[in-house]
């Protein structure tokens, strides 16, 4: 069986934990290569490390200049995992592919990853405990040990925070028919600083709550502040809002300070604002799973048991769109997409799009037996 090939740096880990889960082999060639710089970048070659470790029997070649990879996928084992993520990116950069993976080992995945909670580009840990952890429920993964859990706070550029995951192993994941959003019933929200003034986060509450109260009565915005060794190394403060509604729906946005020396400060009142005008943007956007979280539900589609699954998104993410393809390489999976206008009456918010596929009947087949 041939590998499957790329080319380009784009898109690294949904080729890899694909791959890993498809148990097909993939090349890819050109990394970079017309760089000042080529090939892998640190954070890319830790995220190879984090996959070395959940795996048994991995084979992974990377040429000297490290622009072409080939990876070949071993059995998922999971267990206790300790890693030290590179601080280029945060956590949650390799926590949503441990997310996609967990459930899938052989053994229940206990991990322990360090570096930068929260950063402005990748999700943060905060925003996947709320977001993705419920996501993973209505799937059927379930059970005591599904937790994301912060111990220590760390922003960027230099981290030195701490976080738990551990994820039960899961037989198969069950079909989902998420097609009624149904309508906004609370607010809530984690306002955290760390190595600034505790007033900091109390600005950003009440600025957010100044554009948010217009629209619901049910706010409610916790404030988290950091002491000491559990504070990490650099100060910086932001904000995660989530909405929730009626039929369980969440949808999200989320905001960080700019990292210490690079570009502009922003104000605590800045951000508050600019985080809830997101969230409203996001509920516009609407759909059962917020744009965060479109790849992983359609993953756990694929990898349903070979029934019918439906889930209504709003616009389609890029990442997403290209997340639909390597789907289609790896598990000859076509999603079915019809696209629902709104309607101009009920304000519905954006146009939607409604998915569904008949899954591959995925099972584990490297879990243990009792």
């Amino acid at each position: 069986m041939a590998a499957l090939t790329y080319e380009g740096c784009n898109f690294l880990r949904q080729r890899l934990v694909l791959s890993t889960l498809s148990g097909k082999r993939v090349k890819i060639r050109n990394i970079r290569s017309r760089d000042d710089e080529p090939g892998l970048r640190d954070f890319e070659a830790s995220f190879i490390r984090l996959l070395d470790k959940v795996t048994n029997g991995s084979r992974i070649e990377i040429n000297q200049t490290g622009t072409a990879l080939f990876y070949q996928p071993g059995l998922l084992c999971g267990g206790s995992v300790e890693h030290e993520c590179n601080v280029q990116r945060s956590i949650g950069y390799y926590l949503e592919a441990l997310i996609m993976l967990a459930p899938f080992m052989k053994n229940p995945l206990k991990a322990i990853l360090k570096g930068v909670t929260n950063d402005p580009i990748d999700p943060s840990v905060d925003l996947l405990k709320a977001t993705a952890v419920p996501l993973m429920k209505m799937f059927g993964i379930n059970g005591e040990g599904l937790e994301i859990k912060v111990v220590k706070r760390g922003i960027a550029p230099r981290g030195g925070g701490e976080v738990h995951f551990s994820c039960p192993v899961c037989r198969a994941l069950k079909p989902v028919l998420l097609t009624d959003p149904g309508k906004i019933k609370r607010i809530r929200g984690t306002a955290y600083s760390v190595r600034v003034s505790p007033q900091m986060a109390n600005r950003i509450v009440d600025s957010a709550r100044s554009i948010l109260n217009k629209f619901i009565p049910d706010i409610y915005i916790y404030t988290d502040h950091m002491k000491g060794a559990s504070s990490g190394k650099s100060p910086g403060f932001g904000l995660t809002l989530v909405a929730e509604t009626v039929n369980g729906t969440l949808l999200s946005a989320e905001l960080a300070s700019t990292p210490q020396g690079q570009g502009d400060p922003v104000l605590p009142e800045e951000l508050g604002k600019n985080c809830a005008k997101l969230l409203l943007e996001e509920i516009y956007r609407g759909g059962c799973v917020d744009s965060n979280n479109q790849s992983l539900a359609l993953l756990y589609m694929t990898l349903d048991q070979q029934d019918v699954s439906k889930t209504l998104l709003g616009p389609l993410s890029p990442y997403t769109i290209e997340f639909l393809r390597h789907i289609r390489d790896f598990f000859q999976i076509m999603f079915k997409i019809e696209t629902q206008k709104a309607d101009e009456d009920e304000q519905k918010g954006g146009d939607k799009v409604l998915m569904t596929c008949v899954g591959v009947g995925y099972s584990n087949i490297s879990k243990s037996h009792k």
